[in-house]
């Protein structure tokens, strides 16, 4: 009869630090991670060496379906290294205390491509405390027809909060959906007011 030897908490700690740690010196890290809990929910923050490359609802999302996307769409070498992730864990802390109003943060935006990355890179300009209709948003994009893309655009943003797609209402006054959930849209319009 075998049995398999237990393995405690720590070791496993200490053996997960030493293949991170050696995955990042091989250059075989292509994704690091990091979960944090926000008032929101838990965050998946995920980042290549180029930067923060996706930003995850654990609630409404799911943490394991954010980080097959980013396996899927970006590489398989996802590993989970907190470290890697302090400067946006704590931007994104800031401003969800409603200390930040602007995140200062290099990205990678390999997974907002075509018009929908300029749509994402464009919502930034709709400032701190001010909202945007989906018809304002295609018209400062320069496709003033494309509101439906617009709003496809911002449903797949894979950096919410960093690019700030909450911002974006419909021009009825609703608020539109949220890839956090509506009411993860209603806290953040709130914030802001």
């Amino acid at each position: 009869m075998s049995t398999t030897p237990h393995v405690d908490a720590e070791t496993m700690d200490r053996l997960h630090s030493r293949l991170v740690t050696r995955a990042g010196r091989t250059g075989d890290l292509d994704v690091a991670y990091r979960v944090v809990d926000s008032r929101l929910g838990p965050l998946v923050l995920a980042a290549t060496p180029r930067g923060l490359v996706r930003v995850g609802f654990g609630a409404t999302e799911g943490e394991e379906a954010v980080l097959a996307d980013v396996s899927a769409r970006v590489s398989p070498r996802v590993l989970r290294s907190p470290g890697r992730l302090d400067i946006a864990a704590q931007q994104v802390e800031e401003y969800l205390d409603g200390r930040r109003e602007v995140f200062e943060l290099a990205l990678d935006l390999s997974l907002a491509t075509g018009f929908r990355g300029e749509v994402v890179t464009a919502l930034p300009r709709i400032g701190y405390g001010r909202t945007a209709s989906y018809g304002k948003v295609a018209a400062l994009v320069g496709r003033p027809r494309a509101v439906r893309a617009v709003g496809t655009a911002c449903a797949t943003n894979p950096l919410p909060l960093v690019l700030p797609c909450h911002r974006v209402v419909r021009s009825d006054g609703g608020i539109g959906r949220y890839r956090g959930g509506e009411q993860a849209k209603r806290d953040l319009l709130a914030l802001e007011a």
